[in-house]
């Protein structure tokens, strides 16, 4: 009986130390993670509301409508970004919402910045965003960051090339961390 006993409470303790893939990482704020899926891997980035409410806010009502969703990166240079959030895959397009004013702020582009893409006009945000390859200082203050890769950017490395890509990666899908299921990726990210 004694044994018994031990193995049930050994069998437990076991059971306790491994963590479900679908188990919320201590300290995350899943409400400002987006995972964006691409044929390589999943991608985390951290949400930065504290820079750029707008910015996050539209990203994030937009993925929950499955806007992202086998979008094209249409715009994609080696060394400088990969552009996304187009819906017609030319650069020119957008979502049925109006463009959103600029937050920008003193936090400067880095490899893994996540920022918003415009046009000439500062004020035209809309659905297009691009992450960084590498530190890209001549956007500081131009552009406006609203968050950043914090797992995967390896997978954002392997993108395909070009202006635009002969064979353009996409958005498998792109999800809120706080509505997905397995947050795997986040394991040994500063999420």
């Amino acid at each position: 009986m004694k044994s018994m006993i031990l193995s049930m409470v050994f069998a437990l303790v076991c059971l306790a130390s491994i963590a479900p893939a679908n188990a919320q990482p201590a300290g995350t704020d899943l409400e400002n993670i987006v995972y964006l899926d691409t044929r390589f891997g999943r991608v985390a980035i951290k949400l930065r509301p504290d820079l750029a409410p707008k910015h996050v806010e539209r990203i994030k009502k937009l993925t929950r409508e499955g806007f992202y969703n086998g979008i094209k990166f249409h715009r994609v240079i080696e060394g400088f970004m990969a552009q996304t959030g187009d819906p017609t895959g030319t650069g020119a397009g957008g979502s049925k919402y109006p463009d959103v004013v600029a937050e920008f702020s003193q936090v400067p582009f880095r490899r893994g910045t996540v920022g918003g893409a415009r046009s000439a006009a500062p004020d035209s945000f809309n659905s297009q965003f691009f992450i960084c390859f590498d530190d890209t200082s001549s956007l500081n203050g131009n552009y406006t960051v609203f968050g950043e890769v914090i797992a995967g950017m390896d997978h954002v490395d392997r993108i395909n090339k070009g202006e635009p890509p002969a064979f353009p990666d996409t958005i498998m899908k792109m999800q809120v961390a706080a509505d997905a299921k397995d947050h795997s990726v986040l394991e040994g990210s500063d999420g």
